[in-house]
Formats: C-alpha cells, sequence, structure tokens
C-alpha cells in the first residue's frame, strides 16, 4: 500500500519544487485572459501538493490558469507576502492564499483586496477583506484529536488518565493556535484525569520538532501522550517515539498525512491522524475564486472538514480517499 503513495508523494514533490513561482498548462485548455493564482505556505510539503493538484484539477475543469505559489518553508512569512504582492501587480482575476502567519498577512491581504477579490483557504489572517474562506474547523480539529488521543491512551493503558504534552510547528500561524486552542479546551472539559504538563512551539523545523519532543521524553518519564498539531512535527515525533521504543505505551496523534506517517500509523508508532481535505481546499478555491471574479455572492466561510484516522478505519472507503489522494495534474 505504501509503494503506491511512495511514487506519487515523490512526483508531487518533483513537480512542486521544479515550479514554483508559477505553472501554465496548455495554452489552449485555458481561457486566455483568466489567471487565478494560487499561493501556499510550503510548495514543497505534501500536503500543500495536495492543495496544488486540486487548484490544477479545478483549473482545467473550469478553463482557466493557475500558476501556482509558495515559498519552501512556513517560516518564511516575507517570502509570502512577497509572493502575493507580485501576483496581484499581474493583475489575475483573483487570488487564492493560504496566509502562514496570520497578524502579518492581515494587511498584505488587505491591499491585496483592493485590486481582486482575494479567496483565503487553510489559514485565516487578521483580516475581513477576504470574499470566500475555506478551510478546516482548525477548533474542532483540536477536539477531534484530544478524543483520539484520550481513547488511545485508555487501549494502552487502560484508563484515561497521566501527563500529556502539546507540541505546535511555529508561533502565529493562525490553524496552528486554532488546534492546540480546541485540544486544550476538550482535554479541560471532558477529560480531567488527563494533564496538558508540556505545551511546546518549535521554530518552523522538523529538527527542532524532533529535539523538543526527544527532550520532553526525556524531562517528564510519565507522558503517556501527546498531540503534535501538523504534519512536520508529527512526523518529528514519530521518530523520536520508534528511536525511544515506547510505540506500545505512548499515544500520538498527528495533524494531516503523509508518506511516512502513513507508515508511522500501519507500524503502531502513531495512534491517529487528523485529515482534511486538501484537495477540495485547492478546487473549490479556485471554483470560488473564478465565481466571485464575476461578482457572484459567495459564502463568507465554508468548513471542509477534519476526520481521525486509525488503522482501524483507515480502509474505508471515504477515508481512504483522503489519505490516497491523487497528486498529478495532467
Amino acid at each position: 500500500m505504501r509503494t503506491t503513495i511512495g511514487r506519487r508523494s515523490a512526483l508531487a514533490l518533483s513537480t512542486a519544487v521544479a515550479l514554483v513561482g508559477a505553472i501554465g498548462f496548455s495554452s489552449a485548455t485555458y481561457a486566455a485572459d483568466v489567471t487565478i493564482p494560487i499561493i501556499v505556505k510550503d510548495s514543497t510539503a505534501f500536503y500543500w501538493q495536495i492543495v496544488f493538484a486540486g487548484a490544477c484539477q479545478a483549473g482545467k475543469d473550469l478553463g482557466v490558469k493557475v500558476p501556482q505559489l509558495g515559498a519552501t518553508s512556513e517560516a518564511d512569512v516575507n517570502g509570502e507576502i512577497t509572493i502575493l504582492e507580485n501576483a496581484v501587480a499581474g493583475k489575475p482575476a483573483a487570488v487564492v492564499i493560504a496566509p502562514t502567519q496570520a497578524k502579518a498577512l492581515g494587511a498584505p491581504i488587505d491591499e491585496a483586496a483592493k485590486s481582486v477579490p482575494v479567496i483565503m483557504i487553510d489559514s485565516g489572517a487578521d483580516t475581513t477583506a477576504y470574499t470566500s474562506f475555506l478551510t478546516t474547523n482548525n477548533v474542532n480539529g483540536g477536539k477531534v484529536a484530544a478524543d483520539g488521543l484520550a481513547d488511545s491512551i485508555k487501549a494502552k493503558t487502560g484508563a484515561i488518565k497521566g501527563d500529556v504534552a502539546l507540541l505546535t510547528y511555529l508561533p502565529g500561524a493562525g490553524s496552528l493556535d486554532q488546534r492546540a486552542q480546541g485540544f486544550k479546551e476538550e482535554i479541560a472539559a471532558k477529560y480531567p484525569d488527563l494533564h496538558l504538563v508540556a505545551e511546546k512551539v518549535g521554530d518552523g523545523t522538523t529538527t527542532t520538532a524532533l529535539n523538543i519532543t526527544t527532550d520532553l521524553l526525556t524531562a517528564n518519564p510519565n507522558l503517556v501522550g501527546m498531540f503534535a498539531s501538523n504534519q512536520q512535527t508529527a512526523e518529528a515525533a514519530g521518530q523520536a517515539i520508534a528511536e525511544n521504543k515506547i510505540a506500545d505505551k505512548f499515544s500520538l496523534i498527528g495533524f494531516d498525512s503523509s508518506d511516512k506517517m502513513l507508515g508511522f500509523l500501519d507500524d503502531g508508532t502513531i495512534a491517529g491522524i487528523i485529515v482534511q481535505d486538501p484537495f477540495r481546499m485547492g478546487y473549490d478555491g479556485v471554483k470560488s475564486a473564478l465565481a466571485a471574479s464575476k461578482g457572484e455572492k459567495l459564502e463568507k466561510d465554508i468548513d471542509t472538514g477534519a476526520n481521525l484516522v486509525t488503522k482501524a478505519n483507515e480502509n474505508d472507503p471515504k477515508i481512504s480517499a483522503l489519505i490516497h489522494p491523487k497528486v498529478d495534474c495532467k
């Protein structure tokens, strides 16, 4: 099962890296005067490659050009601002963007919206100037993670009690902050015997996330579980758990999927993964942008859903479609 995913991941990675900046497809396919750029947080990450694939498919179906843009790190906030400014300067019909940092992207999106409709996806920004916002309800996603963690802890230890930790990739990212909020609210409301003893925030690198996890395991020998709130932190935490050989007694819930995370799920290193629908975000983001460019009325906020994946349900048709997405667009 992993072989197919690996081929797709490699294809998507090489495609995304090679085409960062702008991608135009066959000129015969598109209306020559309609361009809708899509800007993501990290063009090299598998999650965003799925978003690109959805956007690409929408471009083909709707007959518009969809340049695929993005920095190569979620920590490159200034890079994303520059990409947005350059995209708007090209006078597109509309722009789709996943803001890397809520506060920093607020004013740039305000400015962009003076010229073109702006569709936000995945993460919010400190602005109301967007036309429509398609995202997972990240607070709810954090609550789903807390419930999944509690279930796994009970299955491994016999009771929902003990010390747990929360690991976030970098500060100020709206979606990650909301996931942390939901997780903490659910733990406090439903699981009085689970104690959040550590809440750590990284610097946007997997190396730091790995070091934080290793240090947490050393400093807190009574930890029974952790929520790692995005793909990179979950992969790093999973590596630390595997290296310490504690998967039989330690529960890890991650957010988003990748080939590595699915491998960890299969071998028991990760107890569960919260998955979004990034293909839909990309596809419907472009579709909404085209509608906005024509003056059509759109819903301001749209929830694209969150689901818990475990070994028990990963082969269900709905879940399988989310964790084995189509990442190539021809």
